[in-house]
C-alpha cells in the first residue's frame, strides 16, 4: 500500500530479538515448568517476509476473469489507487533509477507550504548561476521581479529549472534544500530516494523509484496548490515588458506533438534527461475513483513511449476495479 508513511524494515540478529520478545513474552510467562518435566522447546521468532513489491519483474494477484496487465517496456513501472493508497500492480517498484524532473515532485512538496504564492521576490544573478548546462528553462531572469505562483507554473508547466533554483534560494539554499527533501521523502517512507539535485537535473547518486515517486504524487494531490499547478496546461508567465504562454510539457494533459491526452487527466509530472531516460509520475479520475502511476525509461518506443504506456497502464487500472487483489 502506497501509505505516505510506511516504512522499509532492515531486520537486523538485534531487532528479531527485541520483536521475538515483544510477541513472545506473554506466551512464555502463561506456561509453568515443572521440575522433571522435559524442557520446553525454545521460542521461534518469524521473519518478516519482504513486500511483493521489493520481489524483482511484475507483481500483480488477478482473479478471475481480470484484464491482463500490459506488456511495458519501462524498466520499472507502479499503478495505485490515489484514494486508498492500495498497490495494484508494480514492476520493480522499488529499483532505484534516475527520476530526471518528477523529482520535482519532493521538491514541490518540501518548498511550497512554506512560500507564500502571493509573495513578490527579485530575482539576484547569483541565484542563476548555477543552472545545469542544458536544463530545461521557463525564462527567469536576474532584476526582475516575479510572484510566487509565476515561479511555481514554472516549474510545473515548464520544468525550468531557473525556476526550482529560484525558489529553492528563497527555502533556505541549495543544499539545505536538499536536506529538507531528504527529510520529506523519509518522513513519507520514501526510502529509495536519495536527493543531490533538487530540481531532477542528472547527479552522481541521485536516484528514486517507481513507489517513491507515486508516494510523492498522491502527497501532491492532497496540498490544493499542488493539484492545481500539476493540473494547469496553459499560463502567463512575466517577460520583459509583456507576459508570454507557457504550455505543460506533459503531452498526456496537453495533446500535443500526436499524444491523444487522457481523458480525466489531473496531471503531475513528467521528465527527461539522457541518464534517466523518459520519467513519469500520472494521476487521473473517473467516475469518482483516482489512479496513480509512474513509468520510468521505456525501453522501446521513442521519446513519447512514456505516455503511451502510462495510458496502457491507467486504462488496465481503471478496468480492473474489483478484479484484482492489492500487492502492498
Amino acid at each position: 500500500m502506497i501509505t505516505g508513511f510506511s516504512r522499509r524494515v532492515a531486520v537486523t540478529a538485534c531487532s528479531l530479538c527485541v520483536a521475538g520478545t515483544l510477541a513472545l513474552a506473554p506466551a512464555a510467562a502463561s506456561t509453568a515448568h515443572r521440575a522433571g518435566d522435559p524442557a520446553p522447546p525454545g521460542p521461534r521468532a518469524s521473519v518478516p517476509q519482504p513486500s511483493l513489491l521489493h520481489r524483482s519483474g511484475t507483481q500483480v494477484k488477478l482473479r478471475r476473469g481480470a484484464p491482463e496487465v500490459p506488456d511495458v517496456s519501462a524498466l520499472s513501472w507502479l499503478v495505485a489507487d490515489a484514494d486508498s493508497g492500495e498497490v495494484l500492480a508494480a514492476a520493480d517498484a522499488h529499483r532505484e533509477l534516475p527520476p530526471a524532473s518528477t523529482m520535482k515532485t519532493l521538491f514541490a512538496l518540501t518548498v511550497l507550504p512554506g512560500l507564500p504564492s502571493g509573495m513578490r521576490h527579485t530575482v539576484d544573478y547569483r541565484e542563476l548561476e548555477d543552472v545545469g548546462e542544458g536544463s530545461s528553462l521557463v525564462g527567469v531572469e536576474e532584476g526582475h521581479s516575479y510572484q510566487v505562483a509565476d515561479l511555481w507554473r514554472g516549474v510545473f508547466l515548464s520544468s525550468g529549472n531557473d525556476a526550482v533554483h529560484v525558489l529553492a534560494s528563497l527555502g533556505g539554499g541549495w543544499q539545505t534544500t536538499a536536506r529538507k527533501m531528504q527529510a520529506k521523502a523519509r518522513s513519507l517512507g520514501a526510502l529509495d530516494t536519495h536527493v543531490v539535485s533538487p530540481d531532477g537535473y542528472d547527479a552522481d547518486g541521485q536516484v528514486s523509484s517507481a513507489y517513491d515517486l507515486a508516494v510523492f504524487g498522491r502527497a501532491g494531490l492532497r496540498n490544493p496548490d499542488f493539484a492545481r499547478y500539476c493540473s494547469t496546461v496553459r499560463a502567463q508567465f512575466p517577460g520583459d515588458g509583456w507576459p508570454y504562454q507557457i504550455e505543460n510539457t506533459n503531452r498526456l494533459l496537453t495533446g500535443e506533438d500526436g499524444v491523444a491526452p487522457y481523458p480525466g487527466l489531473i496531471g503531475i509530472k513528467n521528465g527527461y534527461t539522457s541518464n534517466a531516460g523518459n520519467t513519469l509520475v500520472a494521476a487521473a479520475r473517473h467516475d469518482g475513483r483516482t489512479l496513480v502511476v509512474t513509468v520510468m525509461n521505456p525501453q522501446e518506443g521513442g521519446g513519447f513511449a512514456v505516455y503511451e504506456e502510462a495510458r496502457q497502464l491507467l486504462d488496465w487500472g481503471f478496468a480492473s476495479a474489483g478484479w484484482v487483489d492489492p500487492v502492498g
